[in-house]
């Protein structure tokens, strides 16, 4: 299995453990939903490029995730925002025949969302670096 889907897979599980942050949404996706009500999280694109040594097979993953809510102002987003960090950066362990080493918030936006869509999104970007695992 390619990281990139493993990874995928594993941050949605890791984030649906995540009893307060569920509890806080009406739905964790993978990639945009068909429908969904706010406040809901959507684990987004996912970039992948080499990343190893001479016999470690290796991969460096940016992965985005949104959280998307109708509220007239962001203080909803923000405690679930500070989970999403948490159960990201806390990954460890393997799947898919990756194994997760290293989990770095990159960096995170706040913006109020225009048009049909109102309301507020916040985007997270990670930096996951995996090994393959044997």
């Amino acid at each position: 299995m390619s990281a990139e889907i493993a990874v995928r897979a594993a941050v949605i599980a890791a984030l649906k453990r995540d009893v307060a942050l569920m509890d806080g949404l009406n739905g964790l996706f993978d990639g945009a939903p068909d429908r969904a009500t706010a406040p809901y999280a959507v684990v987004e694109e996912c970039l992948g490029a080499e990343w190893g040594a001479k016999d470690v097979d290796g991969r460096e993953l940016r992965l985005s995730i949104s959280l998307h809510d109708m509220g007239e102002t962001p203080a909803r987003i923000a405690p679930l925002l500070a989970r999403v960090d948490t159960g990201v950066k806390g990954m460890t362990g393997t799947g898919g025949g990756w194994r997760v080493v290293s989990a770095q918030s990159l960096r995170s936006r706040v913006a109020r969302q225009a048009g049909r869509e109102r309301g507020w999104r916040a985007v997270a970007d990670y930096r996951l670096r995996v090994v393959r695992e044997e």
